[in-house]
């Protein structure tokens, strides 16, 4: 139905110039989504390490040091599917924002804590599982909102990548610094000054209309429709299929035990060394992924997943650091363009309606199994030897991309276009 005279925006004057468009990336929106999310990250980065080390630095044991990893990680496991319903209910923005006021509460607590001295550990679980619940509700949003706030999906995930990448090799390096000044809490004090951060920057978002699902039905109605929408796309749960299984055999049991070759032989300078070079392929991988766009993602995404066994299988072959670190930038190089072509076929193919709910699916599914196959590694190798664990992972790690490219519905993934600027 055509617009009437009223509706229609008044005609320039020729004399005028036409208005800039809207940049495809960095409009004022993503730059406060790109800040807020930065400085989340930084702080997730700093936190396992910060406690692990202050614990340990106070006297308590590597058993201590455990069960606290385990109360951080294990409600945002547990609880990111409510997240998921709770973000398309109230809006992501919202949740986000809650989440980050949540952290900055605990974060402060915590830095009490630690300065004041451990003494009750169950304050200390209790705000790592205040921590956890608040990036549980974070995160389906953190997906979603990225849409709303760039033209360029691709490119704003890949800058994303980019960051998560740079904070994810910094923030662990600040916390170790700060806590070898003997202060944990200056760790929590900083943390809980870039939730403020975030959750300012996100209160100054404007995002207009966002996409929300029909009101009055139930939590468990709500639950339901994300898990029927998620299972509707076979591109969707194949890939999460795939990744369950590259998850317990492969990724989950990799770090322990290409640790148990790599510091006897080199010490473990060189195994921190190796690490970093997987998060300056990433930064490399997510840089890449800003300008290249190709019509098949997933199908491109897959093909640089063929870099991944080349790190583990460096590590078989008692291959000398400079390898290791050259095999780890490939890696990272792969996982970065992975991760982009990946985020931005959820973001761009789901509707905005239910996204935040498959979104909260995908995770739960990807990321869930992680733990059981870290933990599966100490008894596998003490079954089977480590060198045999290690070469099953090259080989599940191999097939994993190849998997990928022989489902149809993966493989012949189109790209859905940039919004055109307005």
């Amino acid at each position: 139905m055509p617009a009437s005279l009223s509706d229609r925006p008044p005609a320039l004057p020729s004399s005028s110039p036409a208005p800039d468009p809207e940049p495809a990336i960095w409009s004022r929106n993503f730059r406060r989504y790109f800040t807020a999310r930065s400085a989340g990250l930084l702080s997730w980065a700093m936190l396992p390490v910060a406690v692990s080390a202050g614990l340990l630095s106070a006297g308590h044991g590597l058993d201590t040091a455990g069960y606290a990893m385990a109360f951080l990680v294990a409600p945002f496991a547990g609880l990111v599917l409510f997240g998921g319903v709770l973000a398309d209910r109230f809006t992501a923005r919202r949740m986000m924002i809650i989440a980050d006021l949540a952290n900055l509460t605990a974060h402060v607590l915590l830095a009490v804590l630690f300065w004041h001295g451990v003494d009750r550990l169950w304050q200390l679980y209790a705000l790592l599982a205040v921590a956890g619940t608040a990036n549980a509700l974070f995160q389906p949003g953190a997906s979603s909102t990225v849409p709303l706030v760039a033209r360029d999906v691709q490119g704003a995930n890949g800058v994303l990548r980019t960051s998560e990448a740079l904070t994810g090799l910094g923030g662990p390096a600040l916390a170790g610094v700060l806590v070898g000044f003997g202060s944990t809490g200056w760790v929590m004090a900083l943390s809980a000054l870039a939730y403020a951060t975030s959750a300012a920057c996100l209160f100054a978002l404007r995002l207009g209309r966002v996409p929300a699902p029909p009101a009055g039905h139930s939590f468990r109605h709500d639950l339901a429709v994300g898990w029927r929408e998620f299972r509707s796309r076979s591109w969707l749960w194949s890939v999460i299929l795939v990744w369950m299984v590259y998850a317990v055999l492969a990724w989950g049991p990799q770090l322990s035990l290409a640790a148990g070759i790599v510091v006897p032989e080199h010490g473990p300078a060189a195994f921190g060394l190796v690490n970093c070079a997987l998060g300056a392929g990433t930064v490399a991988g997510g840089l890449l992924a800003i300008r290249y766009k190709p019509r098949r993602p997933l199908a491109a995404g897959a093909v640089a997943m063929f870099a991944y066994p080349l790190y583990p299988l460096a590590v078989l072959l008692h291959a000398p650091v400079w390898v290791l670190a050259a095999a780890q930038v490939l890696v990272g190089t792969g996982i970065g363009v992975w991760g982009v072509m990946w985020s931005t076929a959820v973001q761009t193919q789901v509707p905005g309606e239910v996204l935040n709910r498959v979104h909260a699916y995908e995770v739960a599914g990807s990321v869930g199994l992680y733990p059981l196959g870290s933990a599966l590694a100490g008894p596998a190798a003490h079954a089977f030897g480590t060198p045999q664990v290690l070469a099953a992972g090259v080989l599940v790690a191999a097939l994993t991309p190849l998997a990928l490219l022989l489902t149809r519905p993966v493989r012949t993934l189109p790209r859905v276009p940039d919004r055109p600027a307005p």
